[in-house]
């Protein structure tokens, strides 16, 4: 058992991509699965799975450019168990001047930066990805 979920989910993505594998598995919660389809849908990861059960998984395809390079050059966990970040809508950091997204945990549900800015609404700096 983990202290912060986000945080393996984050590190587990990282250490397959650096090992070149072609999918990273993780145990299934509400919340990765979430920041899995967000991470999906901004184009970083090639296709997110779960598979319901006594433990659920959760299966990340990770995504490769020419070369093999990863589509994921940086990700960082940014609110932590010990020190909750939250931030307002006119606080979002723009993450790599917009080339990359934060991720927050707001009243509306788990969204990007840019869909928060629209929809004026704060709340926990999950993580940044670039």
């Amino acid at each position: 058992m983990t202290s912060d979920p986000i945080s393996d989910m984050l590190a587990r993505i990282r250490n397959a991509q650096l090992a070149r594998l072609e999918r990273a598995e993780l145990p299934l919660s509400k919340l990765k699965l979430n920041v899995a389809e967000i991470l999906k849908r901004e184009g970083f990861v090639a296709e997110v799975s779960s598979e319901e059960g006594i433990p659920g998984t959760l299966t990340i395809v990770l995504k490769y450019g020419q070369g093999h390079q990863g589509a994921i050059a940086g990700i960082r966990r940014r609110s932590r168990p010990g020190r909750r970040l939250y931030v307002g809508h006119t606080e979002l950091p723009k993450v790599m001047n917009g080339l990359g997204i934060a991720i927050l945990s707001t009243s509306r549900g788990v969204m990007t930066d840019k869909d928060a800015r629209r929809e004026q609404v704060g709340g926990e700096l999950l993580c940044e990805v670039w």
